[in-house]
């Protein structure tokens, strides 16, 4: 089948649209899409009639055939045809560039004409697809296009050969489809509202109860859904369960739950998760603004200021771009006007609205009413997401309030429609089309003011009888929570048997049973309800009385009242640690002078209740020792008796990972402008979701940094100033750093042994592996006996040489020795770079290694931490790993009060530091 650019472009935007274009289906219309079509195809007139008027008489031609646009007799060409055997389409036009080298055929660059101001990458993959057709219908090269767009007529250059695999890995896929007898899955996406298969496609989807009809939802969760067997929004309805957020978690939001999205239409009622809270304190006014995004062009704007019958509505009308300055003004003025006005508005649309016509235009001084009401704007759509499921499959304005009873008088007009509207009153200047763009704008600003009169009665208290009465409003948390398995509640049909099973519970018995008969069980109880005694200082410290009053420095000065602070801590002795506490005593002074008081400024002591030494102490015994953060609480409580607030090993690790954050980029900077470093990197679960920590080390730093991605982006980021050789493993991302890089030949060997292993009577495998062992080993001898240095080494490049050539020889036919031969010459460059620098090992354990240290303290974490806590991990342990690399002890840092770790590794050079680990 030939694919023209018809069926390309509508490929493009969705498979489904392409499928039905090939079938010749019948089009459901779509008044957008013909204001589009008609819009481009007035462009292109226009344009081509401006190239023509440009090009001398007799230098252009039209539709001309491939045999004379081969020859280059023309300046210009329009309307060219291009057919291949596969591929079909006609050009706007190809502009002949003639060669200035003799002997030399001329160029071709082909130009499209797009109407719009600013281009995305579909149109650049048009021209790329043109380019192709006509490359292959003159046998020639075309490697620039030009995209000629816009108001202005800009010309955009596009290089068609970084495009130009791409468009054939799309012409395959379209193939494939067309192939295939049976259409393509239906799904719903963003290119629907200007489909003109949108009606057809939809009401498909509705009686399909597809999961595409969830807008939200992406590609990645549809396939993970039907790989579990749910295809329907029905189906999925019935997978939510509600889950308790913990304590530490009820400040954070909660995930969007597609599930619980799915079974609000299922039953029709709008479901609440935890307590969705909305406040306007002042006059809201609602704002809704229609534009031209290709512009950036703000036309109208609505305000309806006030709810009920004493709303009054302010339009504001543009009727060019040189009207937007003053319609700004307007808003402003109104503005002024209202007693404290709070904005609520929907989506990011007036968010972006507010910010540009701001930076455009200026606006009122500082401290203005209408500066403060920009200043704090209520999305609405933000309220809504996460914490109200209305029955709807989108969270949109019109299905929101559509479903809360709201019509439209002109139910023909949506947000993408007012487009094609605005420019039919423009070209025609028509006032019905001006007058339906103003009333479309007013009943917007309605349909918001009754959404957020729903919202805020959300938060009355008879939302919870509604719940429970089986109105329309549910509150997630109170459905009950189906488990199969595991400790639960149970529910007995008859009060008695419920009376029976408490009284068969452990503390029950054992506090109210047990020790009615047992006399020791009876003494163990009385022990554990002991209170805590005071605990005496060992130190009391009096505080000098300050010279002269710190506001009037006058001498004159007496003492006020007196006071105390009692400083918990611990102390390291020669033979143990031992609870340390000490008493500040000082006192308030009044000055005789100026009447004021004031207690000292030189104080030796900080606000904190607990020293520094024992949170060195927990921070050592948490990041070091791997012990967890509760483990740590009870040690600290039963071995020194200090009365410890649930979660301080916690809070003091949080601390001491403020402190040390310099000391922890210094570590990032040094590994930065090595020479060497070593890359590995791990998954870690945080909360919910799953991420990625990245190792990188040399032989004294190690630095872990937390990623929510394994994207090749942030790796490459991170080491594109860096110079030095990398040593990792082989996944790919590390590939695009432009350094000298050495890979792990204990992966490569690994791999190749496990292949032997399922192969072992592959002969070419064998020939294969066999010399890649001959070769490494005399290296690994050579690595023993003299160390990582580069005079001992470079002999054996000489068998890197002859290895490489017996390899190039070699035609192995079995599949997996041509894989490990191709892998051999895709790597030539990165296996034996060890052979060429002193200092740099064959191998990656530096950087396992520092992932084994990481991965025990994922073993303690065990997922039960944010990304914020995850990072003050990382911090320690950063400089953790870092202290055992320069031989250093970790808790002795800590005490230290050092930020250089390098500085303190120096300064215990002559006592115990000795040298980094090899």
């Amino acid at each position: 089948m030939t694919i023209s650019l018809h069926l390309f472009e509508a490929y493009l935007k969705c498979p489904s649209k392409c499928w039905l274009r090939a079938t010749a289906e019948q089009a459901t219309g779509n008044i957008y899409a013909e204001w589009v079509q008609a819009e481009n195809e007035s462009y292109r007139a226009a344009g081509t009639k401006r190239l023509l008027s440009e090009t001398p008489q007799g230098e252009y031609a039209i539709s001309p055939s491939a045999a004379s646009l081969r020859a280059g007799k023309w300046r210009l060409a329009l309307d060219v045809p291009a057919r291949t055997q596969t591929l079909e389409s006609c050009l706007h036009a190809v502009e002949t560039v003639p060669s200035e080298v003799r002997g030399k055929s001329a160029r071709f660059i082909p130009i499209r004409f797009v109407f719009t101001n600013k281009l995305g990458k579909d149109e650049r993959l048009a021209l790329a697809f043109e380019a192709l057709a006509l490359s292959e219908t003159l046998g020639r090269k075309v490697s620039l296009g030009k995209i000629i767009h816009g108001d202005d007529s800009a010309t955009l250059k596009v290089k068609l050969s970084a495009l130009a695999s791409e468009v054939r890995k799309r012409i395959e896929k379209i193939a494939s489809l067309l192939s295939n007898p049976s259409p393509p899955d239906l799904v719903l996406n963003r290119h629907c509202a200007e489909c003109d298969f949108q009606t057809r496609c939809r009401q498909k989807a509705m009686e399909q109860d597809d999961l595409s009809l969830l807008s939200g939802m992406t590609e990645k969760e549809r396939k993970k859904l039907h790989s579990k067997g749910i295809f329907t929004v029905t189906q999925l309805s019935y997978t939510f369960r509600p889950r308790r957020c913990p304590k530490r978690l009820r400040d954070k939001q909660d995930k969007y739950h597609h599930s619980l999205k799915a079974l609000a239409i299922r039953e029709k009622k709008i479901h609440i998760v935890g307590s969705p809270e909305l406040k306007i304190e002042g006059t809201p006014v609602y704002l809704d603004v229609e534009g031209l995004p290709d512009r950036d062009f703000y036309y109208l704007i609505g305000l309806r200021i006030g709810n009920g019958e004493s709303a009054v509505q302010h339009t504001l009308w543009a009727d060019s771009v040189d009207d937007e300055k003053r319609i700004w003004s307007e808003f402003l003025d109104v503005l002024s006007t209202v007693e404290n006005p709070v904005l609520v508005h929907y989506g990011s649309y007036e968010t972006t609205f507010l910010k540009r016509m701001s930076e455009r235009y200026g606006g009122m001084p500082e401290g203005s009413v209408p500066v403060k009401a920009m200043a704090s704007t209520i999305n609405l759509l933000s309220a809504i997401f996460a914490q109200i499921y209305f029955p709807t499959h989108s969270n949109g304005l019109k299905d929101v309030a559509g479903w809360l009873g709201f019509n439209w008088s002109d139910g023909l007009l949506s947000g993408l429609k007012t487009i094609s509207c605005r420019e039919r009153w423009a070209s025609s200047g028509n006032p019905s089309e001006k007058q339906r763009l103003i009333c479309y704008n007013a009943l917007d600003c309605e349909a918001l003011s009754l959404v957020t009169r729903t919202i805020l009665g959300l938060n009355q208290p008879e939302t919870s009888s509604e719940a429970a009465s089986g109105q329309k409003v549910v509150d997630a948390n109170s459905l009950r929570r189906e488990r199969l398995y595991g400790f639960k509640r149970n529910t007995f049909f008859f009060p008695e048997l419920d009376s029976i099973n408490k009284a068969a519970y452990w503390d029950y018995q054992r506090e109210r049973v047990y020790l009615k008969s047992n006399r020791h069980l009876r003494h163990a109880l009385r022990r554990t309800c002991r209170t805590v005694k005071r605990i005496r200082p060992n130190k009391r410290v009096q505080c000098p009385r300050p010279p002269r009053c710190p506001h009037c420095e006058s001498p004159a000065i007496e003492k006020h009242t007196k006071h105390n602070k009692i400083v918990h801590d611990l102390k390291f002795t020669a033979g143990g640690i031992k609870r340390w506490i000490v008493q500040y005593e000082f006192h308030r002074y009044k000055c005789l002078n100026c009447g004021k008081t004031f207690f000292p400024q030189e104080r030796e002591w900080s606000r904190d209740k607990f020293g520094s030494t024992i949170s060195a102490y927990t921070v050592y015994q948490n990041i070091e020792l791997r012990l967890p953060a509760v483990t740590v609480d009870k040690s600290l409580i039963k071995l020194f008796g200090l009365q410890l607030p649930n979660g301080s090993t916690g809070r003091f690790k949080t601390k001491a990972a403020e402190i040390y954050t310099e000391t922890y980029e210094a570590l990032l900077a040094k590994l930065r402008s090595g020479s060497l470093i070593h890359a590995d990197e791990t998954k870690i679960s945080v909360g919910r979701n799953d991420g990625f920590v990245w190792v990188f080390a040399n032989m004294e730093e190690v630095v872990f940094v937390y990623t929510e991605t394994r994207k090749a982006e942030m790796v490459q980021t991170f080491l594109k100033d860096f110079k030095g050789v990398l040593v990792s493993d082989f996944f790919a991302a590390y590939d695009g750093i432009d350094c000298p890089q050495q890979k792990c030949l204990i992966h490569l060997m690994r791999d190749l042994n496990d292949a032997l292993y399922e192969r072992p009577y592959d002969e070419d495998l064998k020939r294969v592996v066999g010399g890649f062992a001959n070769l490494v080993r005399p290296m690994v001898d050579t690595v023993d006996r003299f160390g990582l240095k580069t005079r001992f080494l470079k002999k054996h490049l000489s068998s890197v040489v002859r290895f490489y050539k017996g390899l190039s020889r070699m035609s192995p036919a079995s599949e997996i020795a041509v894989k490990c031969k191709e892998r051999f010459e895709k790597n030539r460059n990165k296996l034996f770079t060890f052979l060429k620098y002193d200092g740099v090992p064959w191998n990656n354990n530096n950087a396992e290694h520092a992932v084994k240290a990481f991965a025990m303290l994922r073993h303690v974490i065990k997922g039960v931490t944010s990304s914020k806590g995850l990072r003050d991990y990382l911090v320690l342990l950063s400089i953790c790993e870092s202290c055992k690399y320069m031989g250093v002890d970790f808790l002795d840092f800590l005490r230290s009060g050092e930020k250089d770790l390098h500085a303190f590794a120096q300064s215990r050079r002559g006592r115990m530091y000795t040298g980094p680990l090899r």
